[in-house]
């Protein structure tokens, strides 16, 4: 029960994550005229700084925001899952009804109910790698933006 909910959990954590990236990934910070800059002078700044970010760090904020999700295609945990569970199916059922066969059917059907699960949390757990490297590239980036914001007297939050 208690591996049912983390998976539950883990699910609905990957399908928010992908929903609402704005909210997950790292944002953009604020930064605010510490020695009365002007907007149209912040304008400027914000723009030469973003610049330099992204040729200090070697991101690109859009490119990181487009990089595809992993291939959820099939991975052979079903057949496996299948096969293994025919396997001791047959055995099973061979000794408690001597219908290895019959044994075998169901042994297979539940490995493929546990091939399936283990291929959901396969997709769950790449999809969250991904996002954390999409998430610690753009706080790199965004650090150095901040770095250079301050050093034109801004304030960054």
């Amino acid at each position: 029960m208690r591996n049912a909910t983390r998976t539950v959990i883990t699910l609905v954590t990957v399908f928010l994550m992908s929903c609402l990236p704005g909210i997950v990934m790292a944002q953009k910070p604020s930064a605010y005229p510490g020695k009365g800059q002007d907007a149209e002078q912040q304008s400027v700044d914000d723009a030469q700084c973003l610049a330099w970010a992204k040729q200090d760090t070697g991101i690109d904020p859009a490119a990181v925001a487009a990089t595809p999700a992993p291939p959820t295609g099939p991975q052979g945990e079903r057949l496996r899952g299948a096969v293994r569970g025919a396997a001791g199916g047959a055995v099973i059922g061979e000794i408690v009804d001597d219908d290895a066969g019959k044994g075998a059917a169901v042994g297979a059907t539940a490995g493929v109910l546990a091939g399936g699960r283990r291929s959901r949390q396969r997709q769950a757990q790449q999809a969250q790698q991904v996002q954390a490297v999409k998430a610690e590239s753009l706080d790199t980036y965004y650090r150095a933006y901040g770095a250079c914001m301050q050093g034109r007297g801004y304030t960054v939050k």
